[in-house]
């Protein structure tokens, strides 16, 4: 069991502010899915509590070694009236170290759908080819192994709900079992070699490799770009840019290595109205 001051971790906001979509409430907090493991996650006091199978995964899994402290202060120095404000509504917010694999996954099954449905469809492909566990009482399905994703035919993505993307998660999952996609080797390219080459797979555009870089690898200077986004960007910083890309190099430009947690701040307040 984990115990970590909640100054710096709120854990709705964390869970909640798009960059994840394996979690639920569960009694007094959530329970919080990554590849094969679960963790009871909950706030008691003036602590986080991370009831988990794995201490040392949920640790990294949580970026539990960061010094959020100082990266806030660092982003609240910039300036920006609308950044400091969402820094300071959402201080709680960290970016998750999640696997690779699952983020690229994930979010190649997201484009172009909403939230709940994401979900759906994510928890649909676990329990059709991954493994069940048991924590805690609590029985789930964990993410499919690449093994196990590479095992599935496009009839199945397909009964899914998948829709169009069920091509592309066949064709990703081809390709990361043959090793022609060798996500070892892409973690340690920089931000931009490594979105280039994601930007090579197969229904993978700009806000999807942006999510991948920022949820996945922690490349913390990648911005994101959706509707939300947009909409900040025209009325918050009055910008004048209508291409995606351009919006994204843009804030990257503004904010550098902490773009990517920038992007959750202001995301996450417009969403919820407080910005």
């Amino acid at each position: 069991m984990i115990k970590y001051p909640k100054t710096y971790f709120n854990i709705r906001d964390t869970l909640d502010c798009g960059q994840v979509f394996r979690f639920k409430p569960y009694e007094k907090g959530f329970l919080s899915f990554s590849l094969g493991h679960c963790a009871y996650v909950f706030e008691e006091g003036e602590n986080v509590i991370i009831d988990c199978d794995d201490e040392t995964y949920w640790q990294k899994y949580f970026d539990l070694d960061e010094d959020y402290g100082a990266i806030v202060s660092r982003v609240m120095s910039c300036g920006a009236e609308k950044v400091v404000k969402a820094c300071g509504e959402y201080k709680g917010i960290r970016i998750l170290r999640q696997s690779e694999y699952e983020a690229l996954i994930s979010f190649i099954i997201s484009q172009n759908n909403n939230i709940p449905r994401i979900k759906s469809c994510i928890e649909k492909v676990c329990a059709a080819l991954g493994e069940k566990y048991t924590f805690g009482g609590v029985e789930y399905f964990g993410f499919p192994t690449i093994e196990q994703l590479s095992k599935g035919d496009l009839a199945l993505f397909t009964s899914l709900g998948l829709g169009y993307r069920a091509e592309y998660l066949k064709r990703a999952a081809e390709d990361l079992a043959s090793g022609k996609l060798d996500l070892n080797y892409l973690s340690g390219l920089d931000t931009a070699s490594l979105k280039a080459r994601l930007l090579a797979i197969k229904g993978v555009g700009n806000k999807v490799a942006d999510c991948a870089l920022l949820f996945g690898f922690h490349k913390t200077d990648s911005f994101p770009v959706d509707t939300w986004i947009e909409k900040i960007y025209h009325e918050d910083f009055n910008g004048t840019l209508t291409d995606r890309k351009k919006i994204s190099e843009y804030f990257v430009g503004l904010f550098g290595e902490y773009s990517g947690l920038v992007q959750q701040y202001l995301f996450h307040a417009k969403r919820t109205g407080r910005l």
